[in-house]
């Protein structure tokens, strides 16, 4: 897996199950872009009804609307699935699909997508909300956790962010581990250079910290090390680290 990729995300909305988007709007949009690239965000409405009229100019700037103006029952959810799968079959790369909408006629729809290897998110209003669609999707977050639930993400995103160190200073801090624990007489094998880096090093918060110049991560502190090993950095010897320069110092 590249860790440097985003994942890309479709959001669709129905507007008759969910009028009270208009609140939430820019805390769905936050939440589709921390930290995927949003691809796109459609609503489907029906312009013969005043109160769906009213929220979809409040939200036009926002979403691409879709005025599906019919009378005949689930034309409108009908439309979505359609443009949804057409979608998704037109940007295979598409990772994440969000349905803003509690109406049980979209569970076969999730089966679809799922089965197609996407993410399913749904948000739904409260006392509006099929159970079956709370339990195909992969996640599912009511309308008024959004925003406490964007404030969380944007603190983890930070929080990852300050971690995060790259390779040659992960290399400085494993040097420096190891001269520490040789100064102090204490073993130098693999399991006590790692902890000791994390009491030396605030911000290496153990192997999954460490950032390739490829973007990509160790699997295990063991392969960190071998691929320092592998670059000259250091030595390692019946599980045990040692010093390049202390060996040439030896020499």
């Amino acid at each position: 897996m590249n860790y440097n990729h985003l994942a890309s995300v479709c959001i669709y909305c129905d507007l008759q199950n969910v009028l009270s988007i208009r609140q939430y709007i820019d805390q769905v949009l936050n939440f589709a872009k921390s930290p995927k690239v949003l691809i796109s965000a459609k609503l489907y409405y029906n312009s013969s009804c005043k109160n769906q009229v009213s929220a979809q100019k409040a939200l036009k700037r926002k979403f691409t609307c879709i005025d599906v103006p019919c009378h005949l029952k689930n034309t409108a959810d009908n439309q979505l699935i359609a443009e949804c799968i057409k979608d998704i079959n037109n940007n295979k790369s598409l990772d994440v699909v969000i349905i803003v909408s509690g109406d049980g006629d979209f569970a076969d729809l999730v089966g679809i997508l799922k089965k197609l290897g996407k993410k399913v998110i749904i948000f739904a209003q409260r006392g509006n909300v099929k159970q079956k669609l709370k339990e195909l999707a992969d996640e599912f977050y009511f309308l008024e956790e959004l925003p406490q639930l964007v404030v969380d993400k944007t603190e983890i995103k930070e929080n990852d962010i300050q971690s995060q160190i790259n390779y040659t200073d992960a290399l400085e801090y494993l040097i420096q581990a190891i001269e520490t624990a040789l100064n102090k007489g204490k073993t130098t094998a693999l399991g006590y250079i790692n902890s000791m880096m994390r009491q030396l090093f605030p911000n290496y918060q153990d192997v999954s910290s460490i950032c390739k110049p490829d973007g990509k991560k160790f699997a295990k502190f063991s392969k960190f090390v071998d691929a320092a090993v592998a670059d000259g950095k250091v030595r390692m010897q019946n599980q045990k680290l040692f010093l390049i320069e202390a060996d040439k110092l030896v020499m």
